[in-house]
């Protein structure tokens, strides 16, 4: 991942990305990302609100022959975007930090090894958090050239927004934050 850059950078690390309804690629309806890095190589985020029907954390626990006994065992897993779904990763908040844990946004982490994953499922795990498999990426002025063209709108990350509630309802609850009522959006963009 790319380092962290400042909001005078121009780049988006540590925040987050809020699908336009007319945003034509239904593997993003409705998505909020947490963007992990951003700079002149591309972006890095992870959808937080997306699940992966049917998969729950303990049963990727077993999957993966990880013993113990986890509160929010039947914590949805989510679905972090189409690049490497198979790859996971916690986005937590602090109190559970390992060497390879990014701090992305002040008290935003990511970690993503089997080391952390045991600590979890050992009750060792951070007390907010998301296991996310795969993630959203962007080439280079890619994700600049889909701001440009309307798709996304850009806010703070806010914890609770990540963290809380039901993941079905996020998008409807980042919209509000920014200050607009989700059902005064128009599916189709224009440009003043």
């Amino acid at each position: 991942m790319a380092r962290r850059e400042s909001p005078k950078d121009g780049y988006l690390t540590g925040k987050l990305l809020v699908a336009m309804p007319q945003l034509g690629d239904s593997r993003f309806h409705k998505a909020v990302i947490f963007i992990c890095a951003h700079d002149e190589n591309g972006a890095m985020g992870l959808v937080v609100n997306h699940i992966l029907p049917g998969l729950e954390l303990h049963s990727l626990l077993d999957q993966l022959s990880i013993e113990g006994s986890i509160k929010n065992a039947d914590m949805p897993v989510m679905s972090g975007g189409p690049v490497e779904t198979a790859r996971g990763f916690i986005l937590h908040q602090g109190g559970f930090r390992q060497i390879e844990s990014l701090e992305i946004e002040s008290n935003i982490y990511v970690t993503g090894t089997i080391d952390a994953l045991k600590a979890i499922a050992r009750g060792d795990g951070p007390e907010r958090m998301l296991f996310i498999l795969g993630y959203a990426g962007w080439t280079a002025g890619q994700l600049d050239h889909e701001l440009q063209d309307n798709a996304w709108l850009v806010t703070d990350a806010d914890p609770s927004v990540i963290f809380e509630g039901d993941p079905e309802e996020r998008w409807d609850r980042a919209i509000r934050k920014i200050g607009i009522d989700p059902l005064m959006l128009s599916g189709t963009a224009g440009r003043a």
